[in-house]
Order: structure tokens, then C-alpha cells, then sequence
């Protein structure tokens, strides 16, 4: 069986968390997009952990941890990440990298980082961690795949070739030094060398896997809303974020993905910049963010405040649908245990007119949200264990958010342990 844990909305949703949750039944876990650029925190018996490549799976001796063809492969840091894990007492875990990954080059980073500062005040709030350069460069058909590296001669031709091309943005258009081609050669060396044990047919082996019945667990980076062509599009990431990628990401046919976990939060937070309905500013998004996630809203790479706001009806039921969600889990509703009243943004009104519908981004700038105020449950639910037991305006909050988005809460995260679950 195959299923995709994926996000609703801006990201940040909470995805590693249930990813190593549901992993405990999985045989293997699959990487199929994005790069570095965001984490996945990780609370389980080994401690604290942010993860940017490697899938959320790790901790468990039985899974095997696969980085898809469509991840933007940075190798050092998905080597910096082994060893931070394996030096915390974590086992060696099992890992696959894609042969047809594309890698992402220390070029890929430059180019992020001269482009943010020559857009000034227009930047896109870039992670500069290289993902527009190196997606714009795949699509161009000008990067480097992990299969090339085993190909010298290959290599020093497109060395020189790519150096070539780069060089004439660096020296007319950012005023950097340029890229030497024998340097560029033995950085590509490097990375061969690091890589070459875990390279293979990922496709090839998860072909098998589906065929032998195995369970495989598709992990997605961000959420619906930061999708190229379905997202709050210029300020979105670079790959889909979408579950039905996840066939492409990972090379398995599209109508073996049977379920499709979305991952949606009990309030709103989003990192960089874009249209955000319902965020909130000031002391009241102060306490949301101080009260958030596992020691605050801040993001998992860069450390950034997370802007915060209220639970988004709207943004949540086209992030679900395009997710093609069978569930919803719904995370951090403990955090909301301090509050009298929650508002809850149920629709936008635009230009005189209330709409229920997600709109394109000229029109989501000009958006006003329209808020529903649901009572509080005023008390720590952290450690509940069966629905049940909740508070009654704890369930109501629930039953309403699923009512508005259509479709079935059936996990609720009370808290941040692997253990903090409960299943409807």
C-alpha cells in the first residue's frame, strides 16, 4: 500500500511528526520533491531533530529511506545530516539515493543569494538554499544528474560547458567572481565519491516493493498553497508540492497512491513572503508564536519567525482538494488550550463580495478575512488519549473546521511526542 503525508496549506503543518508516526508501519519512506529549503522537526526516544533531506522514516531499523529522482539532491548536507543523526546514538539507517536525482550545486546557492539582494525589497524571501537556480537549470536541461557523475569524460565536457553559460550572469548581471571549470570538475568528484554507495534504480526497486505488497510511505516538503501552478504563485517553491507528484518524485504509477494524509494545523503560520488572509501581527501573534509548535513558530532551516495566524477555512479546503485527501490530520490543537474565544476565518471578502472559493494571488491580495469566533476550551488537553475524553468546545472547534473543509479529520495531534495521537 502506498500512501502520501502532505501539507495543506503554507507548510510547517507538522508533516515530519506524522510521517514518523505512521513510519512505525512502514517498510519504506520516500523523499519525492524539494530540497533543503525546509525542515521537519522531530520529536521521538533519540530527542529533538530538524531534518532537510533526509525522509522522516530514519529513526526506525526496519524502514528504508529513499531520496526520489524529483528531491533536489544536496549532497553535503544530506551527509552533514547522517552523521548529526548517527552521532546522537541513532543506527546507521538504510538509505537509497535515486540515480536520476539531480544535484544541487554550490552555484545553485550563489545564484539564490545574488538574486535575493539584487531584487532588494522585491525578493521572495528565498532560503537561499539553491532550489529556483537548481529547478530552473533542471527544466533547462542544464543540470547535473546523479547518474552523469559515473561518466568522466561527460563531466569535464559539461563542466566547462555549464561554466561557460553561468559565467556571463556573474560577470554582467551580479558583478561576482566566476566559476572556474576545474574547480566546478572536483566539486562533481566530490560528490561522486560521497554518494556512490547508496546510488541506485530507486524505481526500479520501489517497482518491487509495490509488487511484494510492501507498505511505502510518499513524504511531500511544504504544502498546497506553495505549488507552482496551484499555489500563491510568484511566491511559491519550486516543485509541486502536490501528492500527485508524488508518483512522478518517486517513479511509481499514479493509481497506486491509495491514501493521502493531509497534514493541516489547528491555527495558521507560513515562512516568506506571500498573500496570508488571516495572519495576525502584533502581542496577539507574539503569544500564538511564543505558545506554537515545540518552542515556537520558528522555521526549521532558517530559524526565522513563522508568521502567524488564524485556522484558514478557505485555504485548507482548496488545500485539501487539490491534495486529493482521503485524511486529515489535524496537528498542534493543544497549543489553542490558552484561549476564551478562537476566531476562525470561514471565508474572504473581496471587493464587496464574500467568496468560500480559493481565489489566483492578484485577487487573494485584495482579500479581507471573514471570521467565525468559536468558545474556547480554556485547558491543557496534552496527554488525552481517545477522542472522547476532549473538551466539548475542544470537539466542537473540531467538528466545525471539518465541517468547512469537507473532508475527515481522522488523526488529531495533542501534542509533540510520536505518542501525542489521537485517532477518530
Amino acid at each position: 500500500m502506498v500512501r502520501a503525508v502532505v501539507g495543506a496549506n503554507w507548510g510547517d503543518e507538522g508533516k515530519g511528526k506524522i510521517t514518523d508516526m505512521l513510519a512505525q508501519e512502514a517498510d519504506i519512506i520516500v523523499r519525492f520533491q524539494g530540497g533543503a529549503n525546509a525542515g521537519h522537526t522531530i520529536i521521538n526516544n533519540y530527542g529533538k531533530f530538524a531534518l532537510h533531506t533526509l525522509p522522516s522514516g530514519v529513526f526506525y531499523n526496519h524502514t528504508t529511506s529513499i531520496i526520489g529522482n524529483g528531491v533536489a539532491l544536496d549532497i553535503p548536507v544530506l551527509f552533514k545530516e547522517i552523521q548529526s543523526i548517527v552521532e546522537r546514538n541513532v543506527p546507521m539507517p538504510k538509505i537509497l539515493v535515486s540515480d536520476r536525482a539531480q544535484i544541487v550545486m554550490s552555484y545553485h546557492k550563489n545564484f539564490d543569494a545574488y538574486e535575493e539582494e539584487r531584487l532588494g525589497g522585491r525578493s521572495f524571501g528565498s532560503t537561499k538554499s539553491g532550489i529556483a537556480p537548481f529547478y530552473s537549470d533542471k527544466f533547462a536541461k542544464i543540470g547535473f544528474q546523479v547518474s552523469e557523475l559515473f561518466d568522466d569524460a561527460l563531466l569535464k565536457e559539461k563542466a566547462a560547458r555549464v561554466a561557460e553559460q553561468k559565467n556571463v550572469l556573474l560577470e554582467h548581471l551580479y558583478h561576482k567572481p566566476l566559476i572556474d571549470p576545474k574547480d566546478l570538475y572536483k566539486e562533481l568528484t566530490e560528490y561522486r565519491d560521497m554518494v556512490e554507495p547508496y546510488v541506485c534504480d530507486t524505481a526500479l526497486f520501489l517497482h518491487n516493493a509495490v509488487r511484494e505488497g510492501k507498505n511505502i510511505l510518499l513524504e511531500g516538503q511544504l504544502g498546497s498553497l506553495k505549488d507552482p501552478d496551484h499555489g500563491i504563485y510568484p511566491m511559491v517553491t519550486s516543485s509541486s508540492t502536490l501528492a500527485g507528484y508524488g508518483a512522478v518524485g518517486a517513479g511509481i504509477p499514479a493509481y497506486e497512491i491509495q491514501k493521502v494524509i493531509t497534514v493541516c494545523k489547528a491555527y495558521s503560520s507560513a515562512v516568506g513572503a506571500g498573500a496570508f488572509v488571516s495572519e495576525i501581527f502584533g502581542e496577539e501573534a507574539d503569544e500564538l508564536r511564543r505558545r506554537g509548535g515545540d518552542g515556537g513558530e520558528f522555521g526549521a532551516t532558517t530559524g526565522r519567525p513563522r508568521r502567524m495566524g488564524w485556522f484558514d477555512c478557505v485555504a485548507s479546503k482548496y488545500g485539501c482538494r487539490l491534495q486529493g485527501t482521503t485524511d486529515v490530520a489535524f496537528t498542534v490543537l493543544d497549543v489553542l488550550g490558552y484561549l476564551d474565544e478562537i476566531p476562525v476565518c470561514v471565508g474572504y471578502e473581496i471587493d464587496g463580495e464574500v467568496t468560500t472559493d480559493f481565489p489566483p494571488t492578484y485577487l487573494l491580495e485584495r482579500a479581507k478575512p471573514v471570521l467565525k469566533i468559536l468558545p474556547g476550551w480554556r485547558s491543557d488537553i496534552r496527554g488525552i488519549k481517545s477522542y472522547e475524553e476532549l473538551p466539548e468546545n475542544c470537539r466542537n472547534y473540531i467538528e466545525f473546521v471539518e465541517a468547512e473543509i469537507g473532508y475527515p479529520i481522522t488523526m488529531v495531534s495533542n501534542g509533540p511526542g510520536r505518542e501525542d495521537i489521537i485517532y477518530r
